[in-house]
């Protein structure tokens, strides 16, 4: 894949050929990210090389109008951060840390949220997604020796823990605030197929989101909520382990999956095994495998080595249909995270 995209930061691949997105749109970290990942487990230079200059390119659009916004830890966390992590390159710090200032200067007192998106309708929307950008505020935290960024973090969570996540472990989507006072005025379907819905791969950012805030605080509720929100995911899988686009569907049939949105919820349950004691930590590495394999032996196009792609069936955006059965890069990446993570890769990103 590093011969057939060259310099393009892919997002979708319909048949078999990845797009070329914009540098400012959200997913384009992913890419190098695997590279990143593939350079720390073989040593090989050829990954280091290809994901050498991603920070820098995408900085370059923080000096013209762009589309920064809560998902500024997906980009950054993927490039400058891990770059800094594995090289020590002080010019990805300074990169990590603008991240982590934009992400924070997002927050809303009222409401305690990091706003998301850009829609000046909406000021005090909050998605279930920005639960995966808070590593970058937790590690600028532990960077800088300033406790605020860390205390956003939580506070934002904290905000999730109470009006997003349900009782019973399913996710919002959309939380509306209002700006100004903080009160929730409504809840929104977003990429779900109802504002009562489960969006599955929502659930998935909800899984890993929780316990990456368990794994920097020590707080014990958000370890909960990562296991609640695990374990609805994990009821709701059809046999083969992987997710349909939402799980509260009318009728199932004909309805496309989400791989994306299973790698995702495998990789964040391999986060959840590791930071449980032995006699439940099986629970979740035993689930994540089993989604692993089957994405792995039934999604997957490892015998087709001239599809750009890893993953098959992934849905974007069904309620607007857009991107569906398609492979997403995100997908893949988590689908590389994960299987990197059995086989011992430590060196955490998110």
């Amino acid at each position: 894949m590093i011969k057939q995209l060259g310099e393009r930061s892919p997002h979708v691949s319909v048949s078999g050929i990845y797009d070329d997105a914009a540098l400012d749109w959200w997913t384009s970290g992913f890419w190098p990210g695997m590279l990143w990942i593939l350079n720390d487990m073989t040593g090989k230079a050829i990954y280091r090389d290809a994901a050498w200059s991603w920070d820098e390119r995408i900085e370059q659009c923080f000096m013209r109008d762009n589309r920064f916004h809560h998902d500024v830890g997906f980009q950054f966390l993927a490039t400058a951060v891990i770059k800094y992590k594995l090289t020590g390159d002080t010019d990805a710090k300074r990169r990590g840390l603008q991240a982590a200032n934009i992400l924070a200067g997002r927050f809303n007192l009222a409401g305690g949220i990091i706003r998301a998106q850009n829609q000046a309708s909406r000021p005090g929307a909050s998605i279930i997604d920005t639960m995966m950008n808070l590593s970058i505020l937790f590690w600028a935290s532990k960077e800088l020796g300033d406790p605020r960024f860390a205390q956003i973090a939580r506070a934002h969570a904290d905000t999730v823990l109470q009006h997003t996540i349900r009782e019973d472990g399913s996710s919002h989507h959309i939380t509306v605030f209002d700006a100004d006072t903080g009160n929730v005025e409504e809840y929104v379907a977003g990429q779900g197929y109802s504002p009562t819905s489960s969006w599955s791969r929502g659930q998935a950012w909800a899984i890993y989101g929780m316990a990456n805030t368990y794994k920097y605080t020590g707080d014990v509720k958000y370890l909960s909520a990562a296991k609640r929100t695990a374990h609805y995911f994990m009821s709701c899988l059809p046999d083969d382990f992987v997710a349909y686009w939402d799980f509260r569907l009318p009728d199932f049939t004909n309805e496309p999956r989400d791989t994306s949105a299973s790698s995702i919820a495998a990789s964040g349950l391999l986060e959840i095994a590791a930071q449980v004691p032995a006699e439940e930590s099986w629970i979740y590495r035993t689930a994540a495998e089993s989604i692993l394999l089957s994405l792995t032996h039934n999604y997957s196009t490892l015998d087709q080595p001239e599809y750009e792609g890893i993953l098959l069936e992934a849905t974007g955006h069904k309620p607007a249909g857009r991107d569906i059965q398609v492979s997403l890069i995100y997908g893949d990446y988590y689908h590389v995270e994960a299987i990197a993570k059995l086989v011992g890769w430590n060196s955490r990103i998110f």
